[in-house]
């Protein structure tokens, strides 16, 4: 049901508005209140097998537009919305926010601030890349997602575990099976929230970031303020951005990191933000990102007019440790400012950080998100709600 949990909001969103069929990998279960009809295919990045199924829906209805906020199907629903006739963004560009060495291509092509990269097939090569760059390094897969097999390398010696853990990860890749080594960005990280229509982008909200300490970079809260000062700051960098990849008509999630105040960019993912944002966004100004996407998808001019101007928080949680979740609680009450909280494991459970091999999905417990007038606010409020969390992690028993 994570689904549910981190992109419920968003299926909610559009079929308030549109009539909405699915193409799914697996039988829809929390979905079909918001559902006219489904068809199942065992891999919606299989292109032919997507490609069927799309043909099959657009001889059932008629079909105003295709989209997606899965990262994995951004180019296979791209070409299905080429082949269909529907508008679409190109999907070359979508390959390009899908390969991070083709992207940074780009960037350097254009001019836009980016992070000196070199995508390296061995590891001899990542070591003589990083001697070139100057460590610190980051190492990671030229097209995956969620910082999975991201990490920083400090010394030749942690590069030889970097590049290891970054070359599992990128064999799991469609679009590249790369690995990427890249100059360290050490500055403050951000996402930009864009909306693309016609080729005009509008930047909607900036989302600051709290990421966890080196070497892994696990993202543990979000931040967006309708009225933040940095918006005008790495507007710019944004629009320049989405304008090198070729991106005409999307919602972009754009990353970025800030050195010495000015932006430079880590990445462009061309679909809505993932990790609850774009609700976050809509509490903080109003608007409907996923609403924003379907008018885009069916070629219809976004309303992207602020109703409201606050602040909004997101704090993901984590254990101390790997091991067993033993115990999970949180007391009431719980007050107007708290919008949500939600557990995404339970007592029984097996819970594995990033250092012993985990990633998000195996060792985040959940999420909680507040509320306020400013993210000042939110964040203090959010503090305050973590107190009423109890959550207690056995640690694994060691091992000779």
């Amino acid at each position: 049901m994570e689904a549910e949990a981190y992109r419920g909001y968003c299926l909610e969103s559009v079929a308030a508005i549109y009539d909405v069929v699915l193409i799914t990998g697996e039988e829809p279960s929390w979905e079909v209140p918001y559902l006219r009809d489904c068809v199942v295919v065992p891999d919606p990045a299989d292109q032919a097998a997507l490609s069927a199924a799309g043909r099959m829906l657009a001889d059932r209805y008629d079909l105003a537009g295709v989209l997606t906020w899965t990262e994995w199907y951004l180019v296979p629903v791209a070409r299905l919305a080429r082949q269909l006739g529907l508008p679409t963004t190109p999907p070359e560009a979508m390959q390009a926010c899908r390969n991070k060495a083709t992207a940074r291509t780009q960037f350097a092509r254009h001019g836009v601030p980016s992070a000196a990269s070199v995508s390296v097939p061995t590891r001899e090569e990542a070591h003589a890349a990083a001697e070139r760059i100057g460590y610190p390094v980051v190492i990671k897969p030229a097209a995956h997602a969620a910082s999975i097999g991201v990490i920083r390398a400090d010394t030749p010696q942690q590069l030889t575990a970097a590049y290891e853990i970054a070359d599992r990860a990128a064999g799991q890749g469609t679009e590249s099976t790369s690995v990427l080594v890249e100059e360290y960005l050490d500055g403050p990280e951000l996402s930009v929230e864009c909306v693309t229509y016609g080729s005009e982008t509008t930047v909607v909200a900036v989302t600051r970031k709290t990421v966890s300490t080196p070497p892994y970079f696990e993202e543990l809260a979000h931040s967006v303020d309708a009225a933040d000062p940095l918006l005008d700051v790495v507007a710019p960098a944004a629009r320049a951005a989405i304008r090198a990849l070729g991106i005409t008509n999307a919602v972009s999630h754009v990353e970025m990191r800030l050195i010495n105040g000015r932006p430079r960019l880590v990445e462009v993912n061309g679909r809505l933000a993932g990790d609850m944002i774009g609700h976050l966004v809509r509490l903080a100004t109003g608007i409907d990102l996923p609403r924003a996407a379907a008018d885009i998808a069916c070629d219809r001019a976004p309303d992207l007019t602020p109703t409201r101007s606050s602040a909004a928080v997101i704090h993901l949680i984590y254990p101390d440790t790997s091991g067993t979740l033993t115990h999970l609680r949180f007391d009431d009450p719980r007050p107007p400012w708290l919008d949500k909280v939600h557990f995404q494991h339970r007592p029984g459970d097996q819970l594995l950080l990033p250092a012993d091999g985990g990633d998000m999905f195996t060792a985040r417990i959940g999420y909680l998100i507040t509320t306020g007038p400013t993210a000042e606010t939110a964040d203090a409020r959010a503090e305050s709600a973590l107190g009423r969390l109890v959550a207690r992690v056995e640690p694994a028993p060691a091992t000779s």
